[in-house]
């Protein structure tokens, strides 16, 4: 998930009473909900390849979820004892209370991200398997109007946090009002969560200027946890269904071509949850399609992709040692080869992409690359 649904959860979990268990601790759950992403650093010593090969990877595993719940209060239970003992006063921080909130709000980091397409890698060092829960869009709209109203009112007290709280509100509200501009079903989606925010954004001003919240902050925090959960739940549903819907389509096709289904993945799209992305691989091709949670049937953008044989297939083994592609290849769910033109005189290119985000012959992002291998005849 992105960093602001990340930061939410994290503050409301902190309002829905870890903010008891110790001085700090509020800053303390913003801070471990969000540190798994420290792994971005990875960009400062490589490139968007090493990027991809770290990023999601031990800071998201059971082992760096522990490690980082451990390490930020014991940081901060560190720096406050030195600044207390400079101006000579007791420590206010209770290490054992400010522990467990650090370990609760780092917890919920990987497992924010195992609900989306993304996929998470939990067993590292020891397994690098990828696993996937396919409920939720990498961002969801809905997700911050939840928290974010909640969490708004339960701590917008001050000039300075309502003028934070705008510009939260206000850059979010540009990014999905530019993200609604496209054309389509996905643009439809998106409007319609478009117009749910802005209905939002007035009901929360309205609320805060009544004082609703008023004496309820813990229990509106464990609410609005509580209705995440059972929108997860209801997305669980959808899921289900869409799946079913796009394994029986890839049997049939599949069927029809003489191949065999080997795997199929029904994947959220932004704001709906009766629209999925679909990919089924079978023993000789890999197929895009979009379902709905209604009958089984596509409804668009429905393409084949044909696996590499012979000729093809050997500059894709090729290829495939080049320190890029085994970055993609790490990744990749549903990766694809594809060899750019017909006849291989002196040097080849060879296009690899994972089609869960991309098609073969994208040159730009993270989720395709170009490979220039010599032809064998070399």
């Amino acid at each position: 998930m992105d960093n602001l649904a990340h930061s939410l959860v994290g503050l409301t979990s902190a309002k829905a009473g870890l903010e008891r268990l110790s001085p700090y601790a509020t800053t303390i759950c913003v801070i471990s909900a969000n540190a798994a992403d420290a792994d971005f650093v990875s960009l400062l010593f490589g490139d968007r390849w090493t990027l991809l090969q770290h990023h999601r990877g031990i800071t998201h595993s059971v082992v760096g979820t522990i490690a980082i719940g451990l390490m930020i209060p014991a940081i901060a239970y560190a720096i406050e004892r030195i600044i207390s003992s400079i101006r000579k006063r007791t420590p206010r921080i209770r290490f054992r209370g400010l522990l467990l909130a650090s370990i609760v709000a780092a917890t919920t980091h990987p497992l924010m991200d195992w609900t989306n397409n993304y996929g998470v890698r939990p067993l590292l060092p020891w397994s690098g398997h990828w696993f996937y829960g396919d409920l939720v869009f990498i961002a969801d709209p809905y997700i911050w109007l939840v928290l974010g109203t909640v969490a708004f009112l339960l701590t917008s007290d001050t000039k300075r946090k309502m003028f934070g709280w705008s510009m939260i509100g206000l850059i979010a509200t540009i990014v999905i009002g530019l993200a609604s501009s496209q054309s389509g079903p996905e643009g439809n989606a998106l409007r319609i969560a478009m117009a749910v925010w802005l209905l939002g954004i007035a009901l929360a001003i309205l609320l805060r200027r009544l004082q609703v919240l008023r004496g309820m902050g813990q229990r509106s925090a464990i609410a609005a946890l509580a209705i995440v959960a059972v929108y997860w739940g209801v997305l669980a549903i959808a899921h289900r269904a869409a799946f079913a819907n796009a394994l029986s389509i890839a049997n049939n096709v599949a069927a029809s071509r003489g191949e065999q289904v080997m795997r199929v993945a029904a994947m959220p799209t932004a704001a709906t949850p009766f629209r999925w992305q679909s990919v089924a691989e079978t023993d000789r091709g890999i197929y895009r399609y979009v379902v709905t949670t209604g009958e089984a049937s596509t409804v668009g953008n429905f393409a084949r992709f044909g696996k590499p044989t012979g000729a093809e297939a050997q500059l894709a083994s090729l290829a495939e040692h080049d320190r890029r592609a085994q970055a993609l290849l790490g990744f990749a769910r549903f990766p694809l080869a594809r060899l750019e033109g017909d006849n291989c005189i002196g040097q080849a290119l060879v296009q690899f992409a994972d089609l869960r985000y991309t098609e073969p012959g994208a040159a730009r992002g993270n989720f395709s690359v170009n490979i220039p291998v010599d032809c064998p005849s070399r």
